[in-house]
Order: C-alpha cells, then sequence, then structure tokens
C-alpha cells in the first residue's frame, strides 16, 4: 500500500494597513487672516452703534493632544481690526480657545468655543463667549493650513444698552512642534 502525502502550504497575504494620519500632538504658532462682521444691537434702537465689517487678522497659539481617531487641545488668538460701529472701532480681538474633533485622514474637523474679548478705540472693552468650528489640514508634519468660521456674543458691551454679535471666517496657517 502506497500512502500519499499531501502538504499543503499556507500562503500569507499581506495586505496593507490604511495609511495611518500624522501625528497632531504639540504646539504651533501661526497667523491668521480673514473677514469679521459685527453687529451693536442696543436695547433702545435710537442709540444702536450699527454694523460694519472688514478684515480681520492676526497671531494664533495652542497645543493639540493626538487621541488616535480624535484631538483636542487649547488655544490663544489675537486679531487686529478696523472695524467702524459709528463713532466706536473695534479695534482688535482676542480668544481663549478649547477645540476638539475627528481625524479624517490628514485633516482634522474640529468644534471650538471659549472666551471673546473685544477692544475698542473709545468705548472700552468687554468680554463674551464665541461659539464655532473649521477645518485643519496637514501639509507635512510641522505646516498645517485650514480655515474657521466662529460666532461671537458680547451681553451689556461696556456696561452699557449694547450688545455686540460678531461673525468671522479666517484662513490660518500653523507651523507645528
Amino acid at each position: 500500500m502506497v500512502k500519499s502525502f499531501v502538504i499543503i502550504s499556507s500562503v500569507a497575504v499581506l495586505c496593507a494597513a490604511p495609511a495611518l494620519s500624522q501625528e497632531w500632538t504639540g504646539f504651533y504658532v501661526g497667523a491668521e487672516l480673514g473677514f469679521a462682521d459685527v453687529d451693536a444691537n442696543s436695547a433702545n434702537s435710537a442709540n444702536s452703534a450699527g454694523s460694519d465689517d472688514g478684515l480681520i487678522g492676526g497671531l494664533l497659539t495652542g497645543y493639540d493632544y493626538d487621541l488616535g481617531e480624535w484631538v483636542v487641545g487649547a488655544g490663544f488668538d489675537y486679531d487686529f481690526a478696523d472695524i467702524s460701529l459709528g463713532t466706536t472701532t473695534v479695534d482688535s480681538v482676542y480668544r481663549v480657545k478649547a477645540r476638539g474633533g475627528y481625524k479624517a485622514g490628514d485633516g482634522l474637523i474640529y468644534a471650538t468655543t471659549g472666551y471673546a474679548h473685544i477692544d475698542t478705540d473709545n468705548a472700552g472693552d468687554d468680554g463674551g463667549y464665541f461659539i464655532g468650528g473649521g477645518y485643519e489640514h496637514l501639509l507635512t508634519d510641522q505646516f498645517s493650513v485650514g480655515g474657521e468660521l466662529i460666532y461671537h456674543k458680547i451681553d451689556t458691551f461696556n456696561s452699557g444698552p449694547d450688545d455686540l454679535d460678531a461673525t468671522s471666517v479666517q484662513f490660518r496657517g500653523s507651523f507645528r512642534f
């Protein structure tokens, strides 16, 4: 009787794993430039300061922490402006920010919120909140570009009857460490 042996060799099929998106953990600094629309709404419509729009831009810095598919971070923006509201001009705005978002390849889709502070030339300054969202894309492991849309709300501006509402859209570029 003849016995035959059949040897079956298993062939490992190597499948390429999906490309992992780049790492977001670290500090960043950059600049932003865009457009803002500011409205001053008064309880007394006869005294309303009005509204205007114009260019806004400045510097940004922050820190992000990569959690895998999600990224969280904190940041600070300081923007210069020259937006007239009747006899008052908005000179600058700064924001202390928190953000969190979902990684989409080499991009980050995020929401942001925090404290906004608006300075004017002659009506003082005051703070409120903002909420918004954006998209940032890593071009390299050290450089990213993106855009952000933010709604700002300042109630009883300068302890007076006016509320300030502002919407800004800005393009951003950051160098990452």
